[in-house]
């Protein structure tokens, strides 16, 4: 396995960068081997360093997953948000987009952020983690869809935590074949439109 930011491994490297590369050989771990195969023994042998490297950026296999499970969301939301910021969009077609985006990624288990996911199941810290990635889901929905609003960033924010939930739901029933993907972004967009009105008085 190669060095993914270049050229030899054991060179020095600052911390936050000795952290990248790690996380990133994680991740070519996971695309390469599958998320079993990731440990922090492994992660120490493909990127060049010795064990106690590994040991003192992550501590466990657990904190190795859940830092790379944050980096993947991380870019998965930033690449979405930069995705919804070119061009001008109406509302209708803002709101479609993001149904169809969010179904697309909360439904895909191929993928190897599911696989990360997966391989953290029966750890104590997973619940945690997942809430903190739907609060970062709930801002992303904010940042969307603010432009659009007329709602007060607090009423829009409590409707986005809703829409977020009813999205991870649509997904799953996605997933179990309950019903096409199409049928799902369409719900999904319906009801983002609806919660960007504002409620009768």
């Amino acid at each position: 396995m190669t060095d993914p930011t270049g050229g030899s491994a054991t060179r020095r490297l600052a911390r936050p960068d000795r952290r990248r590369q790690l996380l990133d050989t994680a991740l070519e771990i996971v695309r390469e081997e599958g998320a079993d195969q990731l440990t922090l023994g492994h992660l120490a042998a493909c990127a060049g360093v010795s064990k106690p490297v590994a040991y003192d950026h992550f501590g466990t296999r657990s904190g190795l997953l859940i830092a790379l499970y944050k980096m993947i969301d991380a870019e998965r939301v930033e690449a979405f948000r930069n995705a919804m910021a070119t061009g001008e969009r109406s509302v209708g077609e803002t709101v479609d987009m993001l149904a169809a985006a969010y179904i697309r990624c909360a439904g895909d288990m191929t993928d190897e952020f599911h696989a990360v996911g997966a391989a953290l199941a029966g750890s104590e810290e997973k619940a945690a983690v997942f809430q903190e990635l739907l609060d970062n889901s709930v801002q992303m929905f904010v940042s969307v869809l603010l432009p659009h609003s007329t709602l007060s960033p607090t009423d829009l924010e409590r409707r986005c935590v809703g829409l977020v939930g009813a999205g991870e739901a649509l997904s799953a029933l996605m997933v179990r074949g309950r019903c096409s993907e199409a049928e799902v972004v369409e719900a999904f967009a319906s009801l983002i439109g609806g919660g960007m009105q504002q409620a009768r008085r």
